[in-house]
């Protein structure tokens, strides 16, 4: 790799705790709203850059908090995803959205295939590779590993508010899922629900199946709505509900592999 590469790479793409040696690995693929020069605004207005439209707020304050308190690398995009959405494929359109909910997104229409293969380029790829060597190498040191993916959603989307709270969300393999909500009464106050208020046909699951399932690792997704995430106290909060619910099934499927192992 360059050092032109290398320096692209560091930009598009946060790795923190690489050598974490906990049981799971966290990844966020709308960690931030940033907006890289070489790409522009896409034609947005100041608040639209800002907005929940722009990135998961609050998402990356509890993958950092739960890469911290279970030793777990985290992988994060620092890109927003209004750019290139890293839960997207290239192929899918939603990728590199011409629309979001309700805001038009003028930058993204009609980009020709060499602007949207330099966008998966500056992105996709980096975010790919980072997540991709940090399983390599902890298949290679032995570790066990559960993939988390950490999002946050909008009270209210498309005029229509949102009950759930906390959604667990899972494709085809739902062992990790399964076991977070075996746990969901030890949060009595929060609504928790299986795949919502997406779920795979929604194609949000992407992450999940491409470094997750074809990696023969437990996954699963995590939403929080994002009102819940207004303030750094807040985030600290709701990462340690979610940790009621991680760590007894991190540790009860850690115990099933080696139970079958």
């Amino acid at each position: 790799m360059s050092r032109s590469d290398s320096n692209a790479r560091t930009q598009a793409v946060e790795v923190s705790n690489p050598e974490g040696s906990g049981p799971a690995l966290i990844l966020c693929e709308h960690a931030s709203n940033h907006f890289p020069a070489q790409f522009g605004d896409l034609g947005l207005a100041a608040g639209d850059q800002k907005s929940h439209a722009a990135w998961d707020p609050g998402a990356r304050a509890i993958a950092l908090h739960l890469s911290q308190v279970l030793n777990a690398p985290m992988v994060a995009s620092q890109v927003s995803r209004l750019v290139y959405d890293c839960n997207r494929p290239p192929e899918v359109a939603s990728a590199m959205p011409v629309k979001s909910e309700l805001i038009e997104i003028p930058g993204n229409r009609d980009l020709t295939d060499d602007q949207r293969l330099q966008r998966v380029d500056a992105v996709y790829r980096p975010f790919c590779d980072a997540v991709s060597e940090v399983i390599k190498a902890r298949q290679d040191a032995g570790l066990d590993t559960v993939l988390i993916t950490i999002h946050s959603f909008t009270p209210v989307y498309y005029g229509q508010p949102r009950a759930v709270e906390i959604g667990i969300l899972h494709d085809d393999d739902t062992a990790m899922a399964d076991a977070m909500l075996a746990h969901a009464p030890s949060l009595p106050h929060r609504r928790v629900e299986r795949n919502q208020p997406y779920g795979p046909q929604d194609g949000v699951t992407h992450s999940l199946k491409l470094h997750g399932i074809a990696h023969g690792l437990a996954n699963v997704m995590i939403e929080v709505r994002n009102d819940l995430l207004r303030t750094p106290q807040q985030e600290t909060a709701m990462a340690e509900e979610l940790l009621t619910l991680i760590r007894p099934a991190l540790a009860a499927l850690v115990q099933q592999g080696g139970d079958n192992a």
